[in-house]
């Protein structure tokens, strides 16, 4: 029988998941647990408490702390692309990052995880290459999206440049909270796309 109530020690029930279902919820898992402690709170326990189910579960789906790190850290990359509007694929800087303030309220823990993890890198430095691997993936789809808006396309440092805007912005959201700051913010960042779009041919103004 399933339960659905708390333990009476307060923990969560646990629960059998099929294979899919639970990787999915032990990542989430592990991502909140790492937003929420910090690093040196992520224990196969803890994963297991968090999702509901059997430290077992996170063994068989893992086998290692390391691998579970890196798993959770990829799904986060993951997510935050799939919300981020950082590639709408449109080449109108409309478009760019429309959503980014909506993205960090609606799941701050996700942006909290990569955080966590990037400082913790300046201690275990073997995080740093999963680290560089993953962010270069926000890296090129930035790129992708920025090469598409402007004429002249965008180099590396550009790029940089533009990312490093919105990551500070996710994370000053993150812990001052006020969206809407964001929002402008954002919105003075297309305005100097426009400029740069402008800068090498004459576009009408309904296409940016």
């Amino acid at each position: 029988m399933t339960e659905s109530a708390d333990t009476p020690d307060g923990r969560k029930p646990r629960r059998r998941m099929n294979y899919g279902e639970g990787r999915e919820a032990l990542l989430n898992a592990a991502v909140r647990v790492v937003a929420q402690g910090g690093l040196r709170k992520l224990t196969y326990r803890a994963v297991a408490q968090e999702a509901g189910t059997t430290h077992g579960l996170v063994v068989h789906h893992f086998g290692s702390r390391d691998a579970l790190i890196e798993e959770a850290l990829a799904h986060a990359i993951r997510t935050s692309l799939n919300t981020s509007a950082l590639e709408p694929g449109t080449g109108k800087v409309a478009d760019f990052s429309v959503g980014v303030s909506d993205m960090v309220t609606a799941d701050p823990d996700i942006q909290a995880f990569q955080y966590e993890l990037l400082l913790e890198s300046r201690r275990r430095p073997e995080l740093l290459p999963h680290l560089r691997a993953l962010y270069d993936e926000y890296f090129d789809a930035g790129g992708r999206e920025l090469a598409r808006m402007l004429p002249d396309g965008a180099g590396r440092p550009l790029t940089r440049l533009v990312f490093a805007a919105l990551d500070g912005l996710v994370l000053h959201q993150l812990v001052f909270g006020e969206p809407e700051t964001t929002d402008a913010a954002i919105e003075e960042l297309r305005g100097l796309l426009r400029l740069l779009v402008a800068a090498g041919h004459d576009t009408p103004e309904g296409d940016v």
